[in-house]
Formats: C-alpha cells, sequence, structure tokens
C-alpha cells in the first residue's frame, strides 16, 4: 500500500523540524516537501503532474505572504483532491468557521500531540474529517443563537439527517454504512446530496453549514 504523501507549509524552522521528524517515524505516511511559506507550495503545485501530487498538507494559518486562510480556496482550485488539515495556534472560533467552509477537511491545534496529528492524517484520508475537541465543541454546540435562515430549498431528507448527524459525531462513510444497514455505495450517494444542497466541500463544513442555518433545529 503506497504511504500518504503529504507537503508541511509552516514558517516555524523549529516547529516544522519537529513535525517532519515526527511523521518520519511513521511507515503509512511520507513527507515529501516542506514549505515556509504558502506560495512558494502553491507554485509547486501548479506546475506538478496530477499523479505526483500529495494526498495532504498540513497547513499553518500565520504565514509571511498569503495568509493559510488565504490559501486554502487556491489550493482546492489548484488541486481539488488534496485533503488539507489546518495545524495552527488560533483558537479564533472565526478561523475554524472560515478554514472548514473554504475546504479545510480538518482543524488541529499545533498543541495536539503527534499521534493526534498522526490520527487525524489516517481519518481525512479515509474520507472523515479532524477536529481538535475544543474546535469540534464550538463547531456543534455554538450556533443555538444564530437565526433560523431561509432554508426552504436545502432541507435534507430524513436519511441525510441520520447520516450527517453520524458524520458530525466523527464516524466514517463504512461506519455509517453498518450503523444504517445500507450499502457504503449509498452512503456515498447521499452525502454527494447533502454536500450538494448545503454547497459544502465536506463533511465538517457540511455540519457547520447545518447549524448556521438552523437545518438540524428544524428538523428537531
Amino acid at each position: 500500500m503506497n504511504p500518504i504523501r503529504i507537503i508541511l507549509v509552516e514558517d516555524s524552522p523549529d516547529y516544522q523540524k519537529a513535525i517532519a521528524l515526527g511523521l518520519s517515524d511513521e511507515p503509512d505516511i511520507e513527507v515529501t516537501r516542506l514549505f515556509n511559506t504558502a506560495d512558494a507550495a502553491l507554485r509547486y503545485l501548479k506546475d506538478l503532474p496530477d499523479k505526483e501530487r500529495p494526498d495532504l498538507i498540513l497547513l499553518d494559518l500565520s504565514l509571511p505572504g498569503i495568509s493559510g486562510l488565504e490559501a486554502i480556496p487556491q489550493f482546492k482550485t489548484t488541486a481539488p483532491k488534496i485533503e488539507i488539515i489546518v495545524l495552527t495556534g488560533s483558537e479564533k472560533e472565526a478561523d475554524v468557521l472560515s478554514a472548514i467552509s473554504s475546504g479545510a477537511a480538518g482543524y488541529l491545534l499545533k498543541e495536539a500531540s503527534m499521534d493526534q496529528i498522526t490520527e487525524g492524517i489516517r481519518i481525512v484520508v479515509s474520507g472523515g474529517a479532524s477536529l481538535d475537541p475544543n474546535m469540534a465543541r464550538y463547531l456543534l454546540s455554538n450556533f443555538k443563537h444564530v437565526n433560523l435562515l431561509d432554508i426552504k430549498d436545502s432541507l435534507l431528507s430524513s436519511r441525510e439527517m441520520e447520516i450527517l448527524d453520524l458524520l458530525a459525531k466523527g464516524h466514517l462513510q463504512k461506519q455509517i454504512a453498518t450503523i444504517l444497514n445500507i450499502s457504503p455505495k449509498t452512503v456515498d450517494f447521499h452525502i454527494g446530496h447533502i454536500y450538494k444542497k448545503l454547497q459544502v466541500q465536506n463533511a465538517p463544513a457540511a455540519v457547520a453549514k447545518a447549524y448556521i442555518t438552523g437545518i438540524f433545529y428544524a428538523k428537531n
């Protein structure tokens, strides 16, 4: 099985070295390139053939030049199939929501252990979402004050709500299939409809959008 290929975008030499060294101990993970700026990483990806592109980007938010938040949509445009995990010191709620809404599949704080980072990488590459526990609690618990928007055209079906609820609880697609006693292909079909209706790219963005718009509350 091919290792998970990663590029790390981090401007702190010490932290960059520590993460690269920690990941080098994992037999199924390979750090292919290190960058100090998002600009340099974007230029690298633009010139890289699709088959040589990495599977995942570990991205800091506080970077010289283009910030991590500004870079996320550019990375997704340049290489849509590459997953992004934000690895940052920022606990700002606005940064979490902006990163996830822009297409990041994970948001981890730099205080995370190497085990948490490697687990997050594997979860995201497997189709899941990786969120720092505090950030997850923010996304899933602090939208109650938001007014219900006009969501008539985006209301989810009962089955879609079941699946979104399980995604919010951290279950992977195969686990959801087992829990609901349906095929993984059917789960994937429903998830595609969820993303289309909510106009998002990944699970954490779908969960965030459901709470922001009041869909969960409208259905409960």
